[in-house]
């Protein structure tokens, strides 16, 4: 049994190597038979570590998100998970090491942040489950660990009154010709704000008055009908600058 080569291996560390190898034997196991087995045990926690197994389930699911979501969630797990968790065996992980790691981004006051990393552990740990290398998922156990995360919305304009006032500053809009198009067509389209920006003119036909768009997210075409002052915008629009791939 080789107990390692010197200087790497001090004397007193191959002392005490060698009074291991000893008890081994003197309790009916080969040392070099038992080397060899904590050898393939860590070869074998390496291959199923968290960031090795979050990783593979990462690139399962990225086609079915959109570039900008799926670039959030790998930084997520690799700014505030991989670090604590990645090289540990994912079958070992406790509610206690999520939760420590979750508190490390609370303290940093990103508690939205937080919840989010808790619930890509949780789809790593299901993962782990069906493919055969974790018997459960330890994050429901920390339901209640951390405080609700304080969500914020935009909240609609409900008053008619109010609704007047919107359509009146969108009138007065003293900006540039480009924005003010798109101010007068948002309200007649009822879409994102983001799908708005990013529409395209070969996705409209004009003489039907429909804009058709893929939504990335729910793999689905969109078809849009267009109301006549619309088309009226958007002729004018194209007219004088119809000539890039994005209408606004």
């Amino acid at each position: 049994l080789a107990l390692g080569a010197y200087p790497e291996t001090g004397l007193k560390e191959a002392r005490e190597r060698r009074e291991d190898a000893r008890k081994l034997l003197a309790n009916g196991a080969d040392p070099s038979e038992t080397k060899k087995a904590q050898k393939a045990a860590s070869v074998e926690r390496s291959a199923n570590s968290f960031e090795v197994i979050a990783r593979e389930w990462f690139e399962k699911r990225r086609s079915s998100w959109s570039a900008s979501h799926a670039d959030k969630i790998i930084k997520r797990l690799e700014n505030d998970v991989f670090p604590w968790l990645g090289g540990r065996a994912i079958a070992e992980i406790t509610a206690p090491d999520v939760l420590s790691v979750l508190r490390r981004i609370e303290g940093r006051g990103t508690l939205d942040t937080a919840h989010r990393a808790a619930g890509n552990c949780s789809q790593v740990f299901r993962y782990a489950i069906a493919t055969g290398r974790a018997e459960r998922d330890p994050v429901p156990d920390l339901r209640g660990a951390l405080p609700p995360a304080r969500g914020g919305n935009f909240a609609a304009i409900t008053d008619p009154n109010g609704v007047g006032e919107l359509l009146r500053a969108f009138d007065a809009f003293r900006g540039t010709f480009i924005v003010k198009c798109a101010l007068e067509v948002a309200p007649r389209v009822f879409v994102r704000p983001g799908e708005l920006r990013k529409a395209e003119w070969e996705g409209f036909e004009l003489d039907k008055a429909e804009w058709s768009y893929f939504v990335t997210k729910t793999k689905i075409w969109h078809l849009v009908p267009l109301a006549t002052q619309v088309v009226a915008i958007l002729r004018e629009l194209h007219a004088l600058t119809g000539h890039g791939r994005y209408v606004f």
